[in-house]
């Protein structure tokens, strides 16, 4: 809002209330002409003789908008036949469409279809007069003009042919070829050969001609023939399978319910199918499957098996039953995201694939019913245009929060929202703020970020404290009713938490979903007289940032009780006034830590120590922890090692990393403390926490041995890949026999089936291994044995030590990156570029030093030297430049 308004400001300048924009362009022409009526101007050039220069008039355009889509045709109804040519990675496809005109009549169709050849257009047997010449758009010519009380059915004959795109996409979603053939040839004999898609933003027409966008709904089916070894997934109920003559199977799909053609699925391959089932509370049973690898079927259940508990609890939190035919999830290689949420059917990326020991350190209950809260907000009620995308993505992100409340607790809810907050203040803060609904956004994939996703979810969750859990969930009820199978745009939401309040929330929505930024808050407090004044300042700048009003609690901690008092913060200067009883003990502002913002509170530190065990949040405790802290008395120090007790891990591991203002006396306690958690916490992110500390402070002098002991007791025995990674870790701290103790241990350990410990040992070698490791790092990275982040820091660390070889050891190993390019998938293409630069980088590098030495001995007149250091330039050379082909292809 404020950006506009600077905008809007200046051309009021040049209005008058109740003049026309003509008028107003006259009127200030012929003021320019009265004041210099001696120049003289053709076509817009002044003449050197003039003796008066006339001012350019300014050309003032309106501020980018991006609305939604003007809806000239409505879908209606589409259905799909396709098969595949696998060798090519295209689709031969005929798609049915039936069509109305949505007010207007008209005798044109106009689809999105993309790098398609069109073989016929056709309506009741008769072929069409139609446009493709630019592969993006196809324009048909009907047979008569329409009206939007009429109906009508054409059949598109067509190929797709996803490899001619030009491919586009975002950091959120690398590429938007929609149609994606993995391994089609099978010539990666560690990646078997499927199909999927991904339709979000508008990459479904790159497989079907439709009307690619968010405000559209319509229903669906499809026939999809393949040779009877694969299995299919698309949306809605399995209707049918028929084996062909030919060998081949057609599969039958059909979504009788209404969506978004941007939610439109295919994913085809040899998968196993692990069947579960979730029942409704009328009886209906639902069909929840997952497709997997066949060597991951025994893993399945492990990895999704909360489903049908997630269903049921969201289902009964919303007051709304999931409405579609099934839930079935499947796994992909080389995603270009996260995961997708396709009706009925989600896409996940191989990220998720982890065995039962690895589901130990860290499952993905997150992502999966992230995916799962979108088939109520986004898929039943989607945003009617991406500048909305916060009602999709902010709903889902806040179901995260709801799931961790219901299965984890309060404690970890808080920790994980207080980690999607950072993210938001991070990422904002590196690339720009702007309005939650964007309106003038550059690239609709721009709007897939931090602001949608983490702010949307903490702005939600300020809506629910606000409002109340009964009037928030009543509110998103009467949201989804009025608004299923339809698109919504941000002021449905809010007329339905008013019609439900009956508040008029506008405050709300226009300071957290129509502006940019966050409050900046400022604490201090005064007091006499058993009174504390409490000042409240808004520091934000409030050229580009609301002025807020924080409806929020205040606790004040006095004489062994806390009373709390509920105030609005609304000024840029806000003080409040409240009498206490005895010894002024703390004061916790935002009591129920819901507030987005940046909070900086002056207060003493006893205050802290006293905040740890009183004050009942996640975020009162780690504040404690990390300010108490410093407070160098018995009773900061208590507060310490009682944490390392405390009921939430993250705060047991945060007391862990302050063990060292207990005091150099006490280090036999810490010690013990150490060893303790190492061996017994319930943990493993604190175990592992107890064995880097132990590592780093304790592998030397009379606590060596039993240091030594506990890094390999838990190598040996830990039931964690993580605690593990940091007992090898751990012993590369120590002595030499030490670190090749632990390369010998990772040797043993290369087997074992987990991507975040194959990780870490990649990082080990990187850090103490030679040439030799070389081949283990490359096979697990092009295997695909290392997933998710976990492929990330792999490559990264690869890549260094690759750098760090001879250039022929390195022309051996560029084979890697050259493959990766191929078939990366997003986490590997995220950081591809960097890794290729680096490499190019070191050899370029190299060469500058070869120059040098080879120069020098010129100059010493050993000739016979530099001629051999001369070759082994032009072989840098050549490489480098095959590096830099490489790198711009990527970058291309």
């Amino acid at each position: 809002m404020k950006r506009l308004f600077t905008i809007i400001f200046s051309l009021g300048l040049f209005c008058a209330c109740g003049t026309t924009k003509d008028q107003q362009s006259k009127d200030q022409v012929s003021e320019t002409k009265e004041e210099q009526s001696s120049a003289t101007v053709k076509e817009g050039v002044i003449k050197e003789n003039d003796p008066v220069q006339e001012e350019v008039e300014e050309i003032i355009t309106r501020p980018n908008y991006n609305p939604s889509a003007t809806i000239k045709t409505g879908l209606i109804h589409t259905k799909l036949e396709v098969s595949f040519d696998w060798d090519k990675s295209q689709l031969k496809g005929l798609a049915t469409l039936t069509c109305s005109p949505h007010f207007y009549p008209t005798d044109s169709l106009i689809l999105d279809a993309k790098a398609m050849e069109i073989k016929s257009v056709q309506l009741n047997g008769k072929k069409l007069q139609y446009k493709y010449n630019d592969a993006k758009f196809l324009r048909i010519k009907l047979d008569k003009k329409y009206t939007r009380d009429e109906e009508y059915t054409v059949v598109i004959d067509y190929i797709a042919k996803p490899e001619e795109k030009e491919i586009g996409g975002s950091s959120a979603i690398s590429s938007d070829k929609g149609l994606y053939f993995i391994n089609p040839k099978g010539e990666n004999e560690n990646q078997m050969p499927h199909i999927w898609t991904q339709g979000e933003t508008e990459a479904s027409s790159v497989w079907f001609p439709t009307i690619d966008r968010p405000n559209q709904k319509t229903t669906q089916e499809i026939y999809i023939t393949v040779e009877d070894k694969y299995k299919t997934l698309s949306n809605g109920k399995f209707v049918s399978s028929t084996h062909n003559e030919d060998g081949t199977r057609t599969d039958y799909w059909k979504q009788e319910l209404k969506h978004v053609p941007y939610l439109f699925m295919m994913a085809i391959g040899e998968f196993a199918v692990v069947k579960d089932t979730y029942t409704k509370p009328d009886g209906t049973v639902i069909p929840v499957h997952y497709y997997v690898e066949p060597e991951w079927e025994e893993h399945a259940q492990a990895i999704f098996g909360e489903t049908p508990e997630m269903i049921t609890f969201f289902s009964d939190l919303l007051g709304v039953d999931y409405k579609w035919d099934k839930y079935h999830q499947v796994v992909v290689r080389e995603y270009v995201s996260g995961a997708m949420e396709n009706t009925g059917a989600v896409v996940f990326g191989d990220f998720v694939y982890k065995t039962k020991r690895e589901l130990i350190d860290a499952d993905d209950h997150s992502i999966i019913a992230h995916e799962l809260f979108h088939h109520w907000f986004g898929n039943l009620v989607t945003c009617e245009s991406w500048a909305n995308l916060p009602l999709n993505e902010a709903f889902a992100n806040y179901s995260q929060y709801l799931w961790d409340e219901h299965y984890n607790g309060r404690d970890h809810a808080d920790y994980v929202a207080e980690k999607e907050a950072e993210g938001y203040f991070q990422s904002s803060a590196q690339r720009g703020h702007h309005d939650m609904i964007w309106y003038d956004y550059d690239e609709k994939e721009d709007m897939f970020d931090a602001h949608s996703y983490n702010k949307g979810g903490r702005i939600l969750h300020m809506l629910r404290y606000y409002l109340g859990d009964d009037a928030f969930y009543t509110g998103l009820r009467k949201y989804l009713n009025d608004n299923a199978y339809t698109a919504a745009e941000i002021h449905h939401l809010r007329l339905a938490f008013e019609e439900v309040s009956g508040e008029d929330l506008n405050w709300f929505f226009n300071q957290w979903f129509l502006s940019s930024r966050h409050p900046e808050i400022k604490i201090s407090q005064t007091f006499e007289n058993n009174e504390v004044t409490i000042r409240i300042s808004q520091n934000q700048d409030l050229e580009k940032t609301p002025l807020y009003k924080l409806p929020l609690k205040i606790g004040v901690y006095s004489g062994g009780e806390k009373e709390t008092y509920q105030v609005v913060v609304d000024k840029n200067i806000n003080t409040f006034t409240f009498k206490y009883n005895g010894e002024l003990e703390n004061i916790v502002v935002d009591e129920d830590r819901t507030i987005l913002g940046k909070f900086s509170h002056d207060k003493p530190r006893e205050w802290y120590v006293h905040q740890y065990y009183n004050a009942p949040r996640y975020k009162d405790r780690e504040q404690a922890i990390v300010y108490g802290s410093r407070l160098r008395t018995e009773a900061g120090r208590k507060m310490i090692v009682d944490a390392l007790a405390d009921d939430f891990w993250y705060i047991r591991k945060l007391a862990i990393s302050k063990l060292d203002k207990l005091g150099s006396d006490q280090k036999q306690m810490v010690f013990d403390h150490l060893v303790n958690l190492a061996k017994t916490d319930a943990n493993s992110k604190v175990r592992g926490a107890a064995l880097s500390k132990l590592s780093k402070d304790y592998f030397k002098g009379e606590f060596e041995d039993k240091t030594r002991s506990t890094l390999l007791q838990t190598i040996e025995k830990d039931s964690s890949y993580f605690a593990i990674a940091r007992g090898l870790n751990g012993l590369t701290k120590g002595k030499p026999s030490d670190i090749n103790t632990a390369l010998k241990l990772a040797k043993t350990l290369e087997k074992e089936r987990s991507s975040a410990l194959k990780g870490q040992i990649i990082g080990m070698y990187k850090n103490h291994g030679d040439a030799t490791h070389l081949d283990f790092m490359a096979n697990a990275i092009l295997s695909g044995d290392i997933s998710g982040y976990d492929a990330i820091g792999a490559l990264l660390n690869f890549t260094a030590a690759v750098k760090q070889q001879d250039i022929k050891t390195q022309e051996g190993y560029f084979h890697v990156f050259n493959q990766l390019s191929q078939n990366g998938g997003a986490y590997i293409m995220a950081v591809l570029p960097m890794s290729v630069m680096n490499l190019k980088k070191g050899v370029d590098q190299t060469i500058v030093a070869l120059t040098k030495e080879s120069e020098q001995l010129e100059a010493e007149g050993k000739t016979a030297e530099a001629t051999v250091i001369q070759g082994k330039i032009n072989n840098a050379e050549a490489f480098s430049e095959k590096v830099n082909t490489l790198l711009k292809k990527i970058m291309n």
